[in-house]
């Protein structure tokens, strides 16, 4: 039992110092580590410092780095040409200030879906939303909600193809690709997208019924765009196409027909193990490639930008590796099998189980990615095998697990809405009810639904 208390504490003291803003780098060593001073019998502190958060450190960095580089480089290539600038300039100005909120998740969202990251949407868009909500005068506290909305979570999790690394991180464990589940997938983002332009909509007008209008913000800083020196839209749009068409084709027409016995001579993985991964990546290289050919006039310093985006990837693959090695940490302990016990105790398909230990550990860290890697680095095993004796395909485990890791992953510490927050110059006070409602609540909701349209085999 006090091992079980050690873990509790532990993982208390992750979500609270982790919201105070202190780095996962140094949170999660010390904390996996005081969870097991908790531990009766041996403890071995530094043993399990160098030979399980570290080893599972380096092996979650080796599974998935090439994803975060590739990503934040393309991700920084479309922020310094100007082309993510002038997808979001061209879908508004389509759409009109009448159709503001919309403009601004659909932006978001083609963004996010072409592999550019969330924390580049967010700066990308942000003066372009600005400058629409002021014009349409909507309150400008719902900003945040909206792209919130559009980054961080249907095409961060359930729309099918979608490059993010909540989309990636499940293949290997399942054997999918990029595109598992697609009607579950759809089915998802029907809803969240649906539910939250439902809430902004009805938000909104009820405030700008009240007389509530954008506000005066003395501190808001906007840097005007020069519309005049941004990618042709049509161009622009070429490497986002390119991400989704090659990542299908070689997912299924190449990798997944190709002959794995090559693989005998590399530790003897299997093919399925690997080829999602390897179609992402190959993706991102051509999209990395072709933007460069297209957008080089556009880029001040082709060498600064794609310095600048792969030194951006290190921070990102340090926090969610240190994650994994966290959850590792705990997984060894004791008390974790009173743990383990309840979750794969929940009542139902093991898909319920599956969804509540992804979006809990989601939660407890913070960070999608290192909530579903930590739950299915130490569950992802067991969920197959249940999933397997039952009939049910393993490209629901794939979206089941993605979709659940973007509900509680953006409670009032998690990292990408206080960015989000600090690049619209809002607060928790002001924003956070829609971003909480359109991130956390919706999204459970959908997993939800996607959950019962699982259950009668639908994939």
């Amino acid at each position: 039992m006090l091992g079980l208390i050690g873990i509790i504490i532990s993982l208390g003291l992750l979500m609270y110092l982790a919201y105070k803003g202190i780095s996962v780098l140094i949170l999660a060593p010390v904390l996996a580590l005081l969870a097991v001073l908790f531990q009766s019998g041996q403890t071995h502190v530094l043993a399990n410092y160098t030979e399980v958060f570290m080893v599972n450190f380096a092996a979650y960095a080796k599974a998935y780095f090439p994803i975060f580089l590739l990503g934040a480089i393309f991700g920084k290539i479309m922020d310094d040409s100007g082309a993510a600038k002038s997808i979001a300039y061209a879908i508004s100005s389509k759409l009109g200030k009448d159709k503001a909120i919309l403009a601004v998740v659909l932006s978001c969202a083609i963004l996010t879906y072409g592999g550019v990251s969330l924390f580049v949407v967010a700066f990308a868009v942000y003066p372009i939303a600005a400058a629409l909500f002021k014009e349409a005068d909507i309150p400008k506290r719902f900003l945040p909600g909206s792209i919130a909305l559009g980054a961080f979570t249907f095409t961060m999790t359930a729309l099918p193809g979608t490059p993010q690394i909540q989309n990636a991180i499940p293949m290997p464990f399942f054997g999918t690709n990029a595109y598992a589940a697609p009607i579950i997938g759809l089915i998802g983002s029907a809803v969240m997208f649906g539910g939250g332009m439902l809430w902004l909509t009805r938000r909104t007008k009820k405030a700008m019924a009240a007389g509530e209008g954008y506000g005066n913000h003395k501190e808001e800083v906007i840097k005007d765009v020069d519309i005049s020196k941004l990618p042709k839209f049509s161009l622009a749009i070429i490497p986002i196409i390119l991400v989704l068409v090659v990542n299908y084709l070689l997912g299924k027409y190449v990798f997944a027909t190709m002959n794995g016995d090559f693989l005998k001579s590399f530790g003897g993985i299997k093919l399925a193990s690997v080829q999602g991964i390897w179609s992402l990546i190959s993706a991102l290289v051509v999209a990395i490639v072709i933007s460069l050919i297209i957008f080089w006039k556009n880029i001040e310093n082709v060498t600064n930008t794609v310095n600048k985006g792969a030194i951006g990837s290190l921070l990102a693959i340090a926090n969610t590796s240190s994650e994994v090695g966290y959850g590792n940490v705990i997984k060894t302990l004791g008390g974790f099998a009173i743990l383990q016990a309840g979750i794969l105790a929940i009542p139902g398909t093991p898909l319920i189980s599956l969804a509540a230990s992804t979006s809990i550990l989601a939660g407890i860290t913070g960070s999608a990615s290192g909530g579903m890697s930590i739950a299915l680095g130490v569950l992802g095993e067991t969920y197959l095998q249940k999933a397997q004796v039952l009939g049910i395909n393993p490209q629901v485990l794939h979206r089941i697990a993605a979709i659940a890791c973007g509900g509680l992953d953006t409670l009032p510490h998690n990292g990408a809405v206080i960015t989000l927050l600090g690049i619209t110059g809002m607060t928790h006070k002001q924003s956070y009810v829609d971003i909480g409602m359109c991130t956390v609540v919706i999204p459970l909701i959908a997993t939800a639904v996607c959950i019962l349209f699982a259950s009668f085999g639908v994939v």
